[in-house]
């Protein structure tokens, strides 16, 4: 099923043997992903029927925090990605394979690739709470925002921006994944951070998709930012569960 989606992408392969498609695209996706909630954002400065679905009610994102959010990112994505996906592209040439994986391994691929970040961010974030230290020097600047945006997803200091990113970028590999798996695995976990931090629960949000209240999404991340002690995972409820870190956020 995915062969002729990979034929046609290995037909564009210069692309992606590039030295500036990483950071290009992960730049691209992420700002592709964000529009959609900042002209929520702006909807909602006006009318009352989008801000119904707004976490904090009486937040709103304004121009000077929307520029320093991407100012920051694209500072990062400039000076520390770039730099680092070129020492990366030099050293270890991507291979395309003839073949595209089958559909059931793209999909377990990304599932798993999934649930290994989640676990990863979960300890990371985790730790750069507990230790005073860590929290100050490194994570204190993503909490510089109460209220979450999209634009806040990425306003993080280098040493977050990388670290993330690492665990994001190593998964793949440690797990032997196609090439179309991580660049799936790339876009779905860029997407699902931006509705982490998106601001809104809205109607069609995947954490309303998930039974069982598995998966937390905006809401749950959203708590976070607000009272800080607690969803530490980014994505799934079950190690904030396990250690007792869960709290259950209102739903509209």
């Amino acid at each position: 099923m995915l062969q002729p989606l990979w034929t046609f992408i290995l037909g564009h392969s210069s692309v992606l043997h590039s030295p500036f498609f990483p950071a290009l695209f992960s730049l691209s996706v992420y700002l592709i992903f964000c529009l959609p909630f900042i002209l929520l954002d702006v909807l909602s400065s006006r009318w009352a029927l989008p801000r119904r679905y707004k976490l904090q009610n009486q937040s709103a994102v304004s121009w000077s925090s929307a520029w320093s959010c991407f100012a920051l990112t694209l500072y990062n994505h400039l000076v520390f990605i770039f730099p680092l996906t070129l020492i990366h592209w030099y050293l270890r040439p991507i291979q395309l394979p003839a073949e595209a994986p089958p559909l059931h391994r793209l999909l377990t691929g990304v599932l798993v690739c999934l649930l290994l970040f989640d676990l990863q961010s979960f300890l990371w974030h985790l730790l750069h709470h507990r230790v005073a230290w860590l929290y100050r020097t490194f994570h204190k600047v993503h909490h510089t925002f109460v209220a979450t945006s999209a634009l806040t997803t990425e306003y993080t200091g280098a040493w977050e921006t990388l670290s993330l990113g690492f665990f994001a970028s190593i998964n793949p590999i440690m797990l032997g994944c196609h090439p179309l798996t991580a660049l799936i695995f790339f876009v779905v976990n860029i997407g699902l951070s931006v509705e982490g931090h998106c601001g809104y629960d809205l109607p069609w949000a995947t954490h309303r998709l998930v039974p069982l209240g598995l998966y937390g999404g905006a809401p749950h991340h959203d708590l976070h930012h607000l009272k800080s002690n607690c969803n530490y995972a980014p994505y799934f409820t079950h190690w904030d569960c396990l250690a007792g870190t869960l709290q259950i956020a209102r739903q509209s």
